[in-house]
């Protein structure tokens, strides 16, 4: 009988008895919080692991006191990448091209929320920029290396719950920013982007999914006030007893990391492709806006994931024929 998972289950747990040993993975983000915990727990667990960092240093520092060194050796392969610059992830992703090493899952874990206005070096606003286009043209280039039966897994947010993307004005040129409201869209449009993916590959039996990690208390979170939390908290809180959740609770970095570890192993692979999976279990479409248990119906919606994907390939100046 298959085991259970939940919200409070930890990536040890979800992969407790799985031998990832011949298991190659990459991870994007592995310098602090959920990248860290992931990579380790994937290493514990006999797989190869492949991390990228814009800060290199930082990343060695933070792999070097969560796994055990082997001769001396960090056990996790580094790559230099700066997702909110196309030239620095192209060049990340050709390194890897050239090295002609294949994956068996790709975890897009790295990205920001809520900062300040501001741009990416390409001129994008800066949390679509580097949540959605970044991983976008990083994932598309390296599908030549995806082995058959291989998942590509997109770290997204309830977040997602509070806007759709806007295929119009993606970089608030006409509109204010409101720091939220950009997280939201940016983790909207990494949902999109894993529906279309998986349409287009799974014919080669690749899959792709997205998830939401949980609240976890990240650097990720570095722009947000105590106060601004704590407001947060309040409104979601707010929406859980008509949405049929529990109080808001934050979860550790080991049960946050849980959700990426199931989608990439242990959740079958029929059930993950073009979907959207949180506490260790695939979620259904809810449009309840009081509500921030499910999926948003716009996330899931393929024509709508194919517009977005030719909006992108607009933006980067690049087609991607997968």
């Amino acid at each position: 009988m298959a085991k259970t998972f939940g919200a409070e289950s930890t990536a040890d747990e979800v992969l407790e008895g799985v031998d990832l040993s011949g298991k190659r993975v990459l991870v994007t983000g592995v310098s602090a919080g959920l990248g860290v915990e992931t990579a380790r727990s994937l290493v514990a667990h006999g797989a190869t692991v492949v991390g990228t960092a814009r800060d290199l240093d930082k990343a060695r520092r933070a792999l070097g006191e969560a796994i055990p060194q082997k001769a001396g050796s960090l056990p996790v392969e580094l790559v230099e990448m700066d997702l909110a610059s196309l030239s620095s992830v192209r060049k990340a992703a050709s390194e890897l091209i050239a090295r002609n090493k294949p994956f068996d899952v790709i975890i897009a874990n790295a990205g920001v929320m809520a900062c300040p206005q501001g741009k990416t070096q390409d001129g994008f606003e800066t949390q679509f920029g580097t949540n959605h286009l970044g991983h976008f043209v990083f994932v598309n280039r390296l599908v030549p290396l995806l082995k058959p039966g291989a998942r590509v897994v997109m770290l997204s947010s309830a977040g997602h719950q509070l806007s759709d993307v806007n295929l119009e004005n993606p970089n608030f040129e006409r509109t204010e920013y409101q720091p939220f409201i950009a997280y939201g869209r940016s983790k909207t449009a990494n949902i999109l982007y894993a529906v279309a993916l998986d349409s287009k590959l799974k014919g080669r039996g690749v899959r792709a999914t997205a998830l939401h990690p949980g609240g976890i208390q990240t650097e990720l979170g570095r722009h947000l006030t105590p106060e601004l939390i704590q407001q947060l908290t309040a409104r979601i809180n707010q929406g859980a007893g008509s949405g049929g959740a529990p109080a808001f609770r934050f979860k550790s970095i080991p049960q946050g990391s849980a959700t990426s570890v199931w989608s990439s192993f242990v959740a079958p692979t029929d059930a993950v492709g073009g979907r959207y999976a949180e506490d260790c279990h695939m979620c259904e479409v809810n449009n309840d806006t009081t509500s921030r248990v499910g999926v948003r119906s716009y996330a899931l919606d393929l024509a709508h994931a194919n517009d977005l994907w030719r909006k992108s390939e607009e933006m980067v100046g690049e087609r991607f024929s997968l």
